[in-house]
């Protein structure tokens, strides 16, 4: 099995910092969700989903569709009712951070 090299988060962002598409490759889009939770989200603070919705609007008009693969691949929490979301500390990430996007 050949594996391809690592292509870095930022070539998934145009110049103005927007998402240019939500990746579709599994592993691809893990990457994107990892980077856009420990950029966008502090660990263990609790966000109200306006606040959510917001921060993920400012990077892509389908904020619902980012939002559901954050809670659906466990980077953001969410209450039962949907309210609240939380980022929880996740030690398998290597200092809790993503490379910053250029």
């Amino acid at each position: 099995m050949t594996s391809q090299p690592v292509r870095p988060v930022a070539d998934l962002f145009s110049a103005d910092g927007r998402l240019k598409a939500i990746p579709r490759r599994p592993a691809r889009r893990e990457a994107l969700l990892a980077h856009l939770a420990t950029t966008l989200f502090e660990a263990d603070r609790t966000y109200r989903e306006p606040e959510v919705n917001e921060a993920l609007r400012a990077v892509h008009e389908d904020f619902p569709a980012l939002r559901r693969h954050l809670v659906i691949g466990g980077f953001l929490s969410r209450t039962k009712d949907g309210s609240d979301y939380r980022r929880p500390y996740r030690p398998d990430t290597p200092g809790d951070t993503a490379p910053a996007v250029a």
